[in-house]
């Protein structure tokens, strides 16, 4: 499975990067198993997720859980609760 992974913000600005494109394993079914399978695969994004607990996921420009599934071509968006002033 291919999937695009966008990061934002302070995300971004940790991981040094703006976005990934990946292949999968078939067992990464679920944006809670993407951000397993990328911890246990990138040091940089390991440290980020452990110091960001209440990130933000969007799939496709929708919100969503770690729950939700993803597939093949799918867009995942991981950024970190923003304020506003």
């Amino acid at each position: 499975m291919s999937v695009k992974v966008l990061y934002f913000a302070s995300l971004k600005d940790k991981v040094l990067k703006g976005e990934d494109s990946l292949e999968l394993p078939e067992d990464v079914t679920t944006v809670e198993d993407l951000i397993n399978y990328l911890s246990e695969n990138d040091g940089a994004l390991k440290a980020a997720f452990e110091e960001m607990p209440r990130l933000r996921f969007a799939v496709n420009q929708e919100m969503a859980k770690e729950s939700t599934k993803i597939k093949d071509g799918d867009e995942v968006a991981f950024f970190p609760p923003v304020t506003g002033g």
